[in-house]
């Protein structure tokens, strides 16, 4: 059996939420899990229970052979014992300290001649030399996230925990850094845990992903799965897109990208750093139904298809389409009755091409199409 995290545990705190958390996340080999929810729902309070940081009230903690918590048996492990790199969304850099001070902290345990090489090591390997002497407001956002990494991988963890890693840098700058981040956490070959809100850094990042909501691990799987197939209306609530599907960019023109989806085209605006290999994303709540073929629409995109599931989700209704690829609605219960909607009919989806979201895709294998 391969070696894994098992988590298993409960934290409570008087008047708020009781935190019941049981996943797993393999480390041989090594994996990312995106701990995904929105603020107050219990993601950091996992980190730092996994961290050390928090102590439950019961359960279990095991990385491997080695128990971090068993509350039966008493045992809570140290921070240090548990040998663990930690970046925080603040970065936490030393602002009076150089980029080389920075990552020598938490090393002073060593002889200088090694702390100067795993120095050197984290530097290269985060690609960040040159700059050793400057001071961390001397550097870009995604210099500072790299800094921080350094610092953390340094010490030789067998653990990475990332808090928001890339909460703290402007949208665009956001976008691009965090298919970086996804190649350096497989190159480091280092298991790691990351907290984040947002779905498209969930996508980019993680090999699996535990939703989080009122204190309850919902469901965990592969980012793409959940968002294509969240178990309850819970979970699609939190998640917030119905649509998650692989792609290939075609084409980028004039801000303009067209990206196929199995064999099918669509028009998405075009976003620094993206492609070839994209996950494609759409809010169900962006697709515009019509019976038949399309009538008179500025929509760039405009997909033949027929419906498949009709949904109640209370006022709204649910459904699901076959345009060549599976693809969600959401209606008002009046547009079923106006549209007379039912299964098997034929319709339009229409959808802007600034409702086609890309989020980069880094470990695709070429298709066999592809030269």
């Amino acid at each position: 059996m391969a070696a894994e995290i098992i988590v298993n545990m409960t934290k409570s705190f008087p008047g708020r939420l009781v935190l019941e958390a049981r996943f797993g996340l393999s480390i041989d080999p090594p994996a990312i899990l995106i701990l995904f929810g929105p603020s107050g729902s219990g993601k950091t309070t996992i980190l730092r229970c996994l961290a050390g940081l928090e102590r439950p009230e019961r359960g279990l903690i095991r990385f491997g052979a080695e128990t971090w918590f068993d509350g039966q048996l008493g045992i809570h492990a140290t921070p240090q014992v548990r040998r663990l790199g930690c970046m925080f969304q603040d970065y936490a850099l030393f602002p009076t300290e150089t980029v080389a001070g920075n990552v020598a902290y938490g090393l002073a345990g060593l002889p200088p001649n090694e702390r100067e090489a795993r120095v050197e090591e984290a530097l290269t390997l985060l690609q960040l030399q040159g700059v050793e002497a400057m001071k961390p407001a001397q550097l870009s956002g995604g210099q500072q996230q790299r800094v921080a990494l350094a610092r953390a991988i340094a010490r030789r963890p067998q653990l990475l925990l990332l808090d928001e890693p890339l909460s703290a840098l402007d949208t665009p700058t956001r976008a691009r850094v965090r298919g970086e981040l996804r190649h350096l956490l497989k190159q480091l070959a280092i298991p790691s845990v990351v907290v984040t809100h947002d779905w498209g850094e969930a996508l980019a990042l993680g090999d699996q992903m535990a939703v989080i909501g009122d204190g309850k691990v919902l469901q965990v799987g592969t980012p793409q799965a959940i968002f294509n197939r969240p178990k309850d209306a819970d979970v699609a609530r939190i998640v917030g897109i119905e649509t998650a599907l692989e792609g290939r960019v075609r084409e980028s023109v004039e801000g303009l990208v067209t990206v196929e989806v199995a064999g099918v085209t669509l028009h998405a605006l075009a976003e620094d750093g993206v492609g070839p290999d994209v996950f494609v994303c759409i809010r169900a709540e962006d697709v515009v139904l019509a019976p038949g073929s399309a009538g008179t629409t500025s929509a760039r995109n405009q997909l033949q298809g027929r419906v498949v599931d009709i949904s109640s989700m209370g006022a709204l209704v649910k459904i699901g389409l076959d345009c060549g690829f599976p693809l969600s609605a959401i209606v008002t219960r009046s547009a079923v009755e106006d549209l007379r909607l039912s299964r098997d009919m034929p319709v339009t989806a229409s959808m802007k091409a600034g409702a086609v979201h890309l989020v980069p895709r880094r470990d695709a294998t070429p298709s066999p199409h592809d030269s």
